[in-house]
């Protein structure tokens, strides 16, 4: 039976990026694998759907169907909508606006949708920045009910930007990954962005590359003839960064964590969770979660579930 903190780890772990390599479904089959997602076994597990903002509408039609097949009897609680993540392709002014009537169309008892339904709610939205000015312009026209994560270089250095989000609110983003080798930062870099944000107060969210559980080498995409190039592990980012956050881990403890190759270093325990010898409690575990390490996107959800099961640690 998996434990407390197990499922502490794995809730709104990731946010579901099926429009995106290597995956790169379309929308329909996206939106489809997302409801599956959405009522399977696993469910907690996924937080949001990524969408960019200038494919919001092929998205709404997409998912009626799935929306609408959300229906319960009146006298049954609603469903909880389901959460979108947008990525901002566009000016910020259009984008808000754009987001604004996608909320009011999608919200309960607007018309459109049967009150009783599953309804459909962004409440974040994800900018790709080069410098922090664009930060400060945020900052004033950012509704309280949007949190934004700013995608920071990987190349940068990443105290201007720690400097420019601190005591914001916002968070902060890192690719962790792509289809090709350059777009995987060292764990040195990794480990730069985990501390440097971590002592600003800056909530994180990583995105691509963390298909697996943890550091291996794998093939860049679902072709045949794919190369291959090592991986961070999902477990070596989000474990480095809870002993950051819970336990001030230092710069050699942090990098021999996010270099880990061996899979049962990392421990789950009914009340606590551990790499080798240090552990931390399920309650440091969830803080961490809730306030700093929040989720990485992932093209696939099956897959990190699968290699977690092959590994033992889901049933």
């Amino acid at each position: 039976m998996a434990s407390t903190a197990l499922h502490t780890f794995l809730h709104g772990l990731v946010d579901y990026a099926g429009l995106f390599p290597p995956a790169q479904l379309p929308m329909n089959k996206a939106v489809a694998e997302f409801a599956r997602l959405k009522k399977s076994s696993h469910a907690a597990g996924v937080a949001r759907f990524i969408v960019p903002l200038s494919r919001l509408g092929e998205w709404s039609e997409a998912a009626a169907p799935h929306l609408l097949n959300g229906c319960v009897p009146d006298n049954e609680p609603a469903p909880a909508p389901w959460g979108l993540s947008v990525l901002l392709d566009g000016p910020l002014d259009d984008g808000l606006m754009q987001i604004e009537r996608f909320n009011h169309e999608h919200q309960a008892g607007d018309g459109h949708t049967h009150k009783h339904a599953h309804t459909a709610l962004i409440d974040t939205i994800e900018v790709k920045i080069q410098t922090p000015e664009i930060i400060d312009v945020a900052q004033e026209k950012l509704p309280e009910d949007l949190f934004p994560f700013f995608e920071c270089p990987h190349d940068a250095d990443f105290r201007s930007f720690a400097t420019a989000l601190a005591g914001t609110g916002f968070g902060a983003k890192l690719r962790t990954g792509g289809v090709t080798p350059d777009l995987f930062p060292s764990s040195e870099r990794v480990a730069d962005f985990l501390q440097t944000f971590n002592a600003a107060d800056v909530p994180i969210k990583c995105t691509a590359g963390l298909h697996h559980p943890v550091r291996s080498l794998q093939p860049l995409t679902y072709k045949p003839d794919s190369p291959s190039h090592v991986m961070h592990g999902f477990l070596n980012v989000f474990f480095a960064a809870a002993f950051v956050r819970a336990a001030n881990a230092d710069r050699e403890t942090v990098l021999k964590i996010l270099n880990e190759t061996a899979a049962n270093a990392f421990k789950f325990e009914e009340g606590s969770i551990g790499w080798r010898d240090l552990r931390l409690t399920t309650h440091q575990l969830e803080e961490v979660r809730e306030d700093f390490a929040i989720c990485f996107g992932s093209c696939s959800y099956d897959e990190p579930i699968a290699d977690m099961k092959k590994l033992g640690y889901l049933a």
